[in-house]
């Protein structure tokens, strides 16, 4: 019994300790800097890009380039207006036909779609996507600026 009763004043205090430092943690500031709510997240806008029905039709490598420079750019365009918060394609292909993410910091599914609509890969039909309200950490922004610092592109 007195084991019993060691263990559960050691797990007490521990887990009072634990809340003595989070608090100590939090930061208001940077909390509301980032929108976040009470669990520091925020609801996004996820953007599964998929291949497109006019993907295999646009086969002349210069104008694919010239598509994928514009698909680029548009992701510039809105990483600088601070709507686009993440990016990538799939590392792999897949039965899904998934070619990659965007997660953008607007509040509706017609606001990504207006920006999207700026995308030539998009307009073109090299890619579709599907839009699905996503809930994560309010943090997610803030790779960005490490990001560039562990890019050599």
């Amino acid at each position: 019994m007195k084991k019993f009763i060691s263990i559960i004043t050691f797990l007490f205090f521990n887990v009072l300790t634990f809340a003595q430092n989070n608090s100590k943690i939090f930061d208001q500031k940077l909390a509301d800097s980032l929108n976040a709510d009470e669990r520091g997240m925020k609801t996004y806008m996820l953007v599964i890009l998929k291949t497109g029905p006019k993907d295999k039709e646009i086969t002349d490598k210069e104008k694919r380039s010239e598509l994928f420079k514009g698909h680029f750019s548009n992701m510039e365009t809105m990483q600088k207006a601070g709507k686009l918060k993440l990016a990538g394609p799939f590392a792999t292909k897949n039965t899904l036909q998934y070619r990659g993410i965007f997660l953008l910091d607007v509040k509706t599914e017609d606001e990504a779609k207006a920006l999207l609509q700026n995308d030539p890969t998009v307009k073109s039909g090299i890619f579709e996507y599907e839009i699905l309200p996503w809930y994560g950490s309010a943090a997610i922004p803030m790779h960005l600026k490490y990001h560039k610092k562990i890019s050599k592109e």
